[in-house]
């Protein structure tokens, strides 16, 4: 098994990062602005970005104050189905040498094998939790359909 992993610094506190990843509109200013569902445990959350054809709709399995679980239900990129989303999230009290306090949020991605969209969807998330910093920091996120397209793939 594979996984795609990041971590990014947020200087925010750890229940604004939380809000962020387990409301509708929270969601919606960093990953796509077509989120819909349920985002409660046992919840279904539905994400569209641009068409009938381009979605991934995630069942909600764990929400903590340190941790979001989503498994892939149903996706267009079949390579999704099943798959694992974790976000973690830890307070760094500042006592460690380069960290100030801020809520580090780890994101894990899980793939059965390394294919190709694999490298898309590791740059792309990247992309988009450094927009979840910035919506979090006093800028902006930067959420489909106004995200930056680094392929033809989007």
């Amino acid at each position: 098994m594979d996984e795609i992993r990041h971590r990014i610094g947020i200087q925010a506190p750890q229940n604004e990062v939380l809000a962020q990843l387990t409301t509708l509109d929270g969601l919606a200013t960093w990953w796509t602005r077509d989120v819909s569902g349920d985002p409660e445990v046992g919840g279904e959350l539905l994400f569209h970005f641009g068409g009938p054809d381009r979605f991934v709709q995630m069942t909600v399995e764990e929400i903590t104050p340190d941790r979001v679980v989503w498994r892939a239900s149903a996706s267009a990129a079949e390579e999704w189905v099943g798959e694992v989303f974790t976000f973690t999230l830890e307070h760094s009290d500042g006592t460690l040498e380069h960290s100030d306090g801020e809520t580090v949020l780890k994101f894990t991605q899980t793939w059965r094998e390394p294919v190709e969209f694999m490298f898309h969807c590791s740059t792309k998330w990247a992309y988009y939790l450094l927009g979840l910093k910035a919506s979090l920091e006093g800028g902006k996120g930067t959420p489909f359909p106004g995200d930056l397209h680094i392929s033809s793939w989007g």
